[in-house]
């Protein structure tokens, strides 16, 4: 009796859930680091945050040079860059300048995961790789592995944090070693690129995505990214911080749960934006929006109540919103690309979105002058406005000759146009 073969994409996956691992296992570490490292709250957050400094510039750089040479030598950088930043942090807990290199370098795996990673799934969800794959597969199988291996990572390493030895260096040893078994899988992965539909030219015109600049991505996708890792930097990393003197030694526990809470949830959440499409004509994103609007403002509330349970409640609706978001953000975005382009428009979404994750530094630098509760009720009146900006932007689709279709529909292959989209976006 003969095995099946693993599905192409499913080889991939580990990679693109190794380097997500990798770029959010130091949340739930916040603590750890004020308590044990002597850092201010500031210092963690900006480590939190910096590996948005290695993402963006790294997504971009190997979105084009995948685009160029193929997707597998990028995705193997990606690995080992983020095994390099694992063993720096593992031994940098003295040096603030070191976890910072360390944390720049885990965002340069994670840039790598998100575009070179998330385009290689995609294109091994549809034909001739995988042709009972439905149009939303790619998008969606790969955002839900980036997310559980945020969510899963984060998870793993409170829980080593708090009950194992070593709490600043066993959970990156940990990493290292997943890092050696994605990189197994991924040497099976097939090529998705055809050596003929790859870039040519100077790596400065591979740089340029001109996707990013349709309409539809200018009005719709680029009002609500930044909100994708806002919402989930608010969830894990401002509201446990409003709630710390309630927990006494159970902060890096809660801190862990309420990440794998939200992401949980966020998980589940991108399973249902086929349907939310088909329920609202194609306008998920809208739904996603809404829901992150009001989590702003009643994330405002949990702050000012300084409740454990109502701030669990709140993360659990930013985690939903997240999840639908994400996904919904995505397949637009990848809609208006060329397959020379794919990883470029996917690495700009990304981009955008972690824009995102510099919140949590920015309300936290802001804590001598302006509490977290006034700093959410700002962010709750700035999400609103991005809402707004959405919903028209739904309403009034811009026009010209060509046009581009979201399939909402889940049971229809990705080679067939979908007669169940509700929604036509015009180019």
């Amino acid at each position: 009796m003969s095995r099946r073969p693993v599905p192409a994409w499913l080889r991939v996956a580990p990679t693109g859930f190794v380097l997500a691992w990798g770029g959010n296992h130091f949340t739930p570490l916040l603590h750890v680091y004020e308590s044990l490292g002597g850092y201010a709250p500031w210092q963690a957050n900006l480590l939190l945050g910096m590996y948005v400094v290695g993402l963006v510039p790294g997504m971009l750089l190997a979105a084009a040079l995948s685009d160029r040479h193929g997707r597998r030598p990028l995705a193997i950088a990606g690995l080992i860059s983020a095994a390099i930043a694992s063993l720096l942090l593992a031994v940098g807990m003295e040096s603030f300048l070191v976890l910072c290199f360390g944390r720049v370098l885990a965002g340069v795996g994670v840039g790598v995961g998100m575009s070179v990673g998330s385009s290689w799934i995609k294109e091994l969800s549809s034909a001739p790789h995988d042709v009972a794959a439905t149009a939303t597969a790619g998008a969606r199988r790969s955002s839900l592995t980036l997310t559980l291996g945020f969510a899963i990572g984060a998870g793993v390493t409170g829980s080593l944090a708090q009950w194992g030895p070593l709490p600043g260096q066993l959970p990156y040893a940990a990493h290292l070693l997943l890092c050696l078994l994605a990189a197994v899988a991924l040497v099976t992965a097939p090529e998705s690129l055809p050596r003929e539909l790859r870039a040519r030219g100077s790596l400065r015109d591979d740089l340029r995505v001109p996707s990013a600049g349709h309409p539809i991505f200018v009005r719709l996708v680029l009002p609500a990214a930044p909100w994708v890792f806002a919402a989930a930097g608010v969830a894990y990393a401002i509201l446990p911080s409003t709630v710390e003197a309630h927990l006494g030694d159970s902060a890096t526990i809660y801190a862990t749960g309420l990440t794998v809470l939200t992401l949980g949830v966020g998980a589940l959440a991108q399973g249902t934006v086929g349907l939310l499409n088909r329920l609202t004509r194609g306008r998920a994103l809208l739904v996603g929006m809404s829901g992150m609007t009001v989590g702003m403002i009643l994330a405002a509330v949990a702050s000012s109540l300084g409740s454990p349970v109502v701030a669990a409640a709140v993360a659990a609706l930013l985690g939903a919103s997240y999840g639908v978001c994400v996904v919904s953000g995505l397949i637009i975005a990848q809609s208006l690309a060329t397959p020379r382009d794919l990883a470029g428009i996917t690495g700009v979404y990304y981009s955008l979105s972690y824009l995102g994750f510099l919140l949590p530094t920015i309300l936290a630098a802001l804590t001598p002058v302006l509490s977290y509760t006034g700093g959410l009720t700002i962010v709750a009146v700035i999400c609103a406005l991005c809402l707004s900006t959405v919903g028209i932007g739904l309403r009034r689709p811009p026009r010209s000759a060509a046009s581009v279709e979201i399939d909402a529909a889940d049971d229809v292959p990705a080679e067939e146009p979908s007669a169940a989209a509700d929604l036509t976006l015009s180019r």
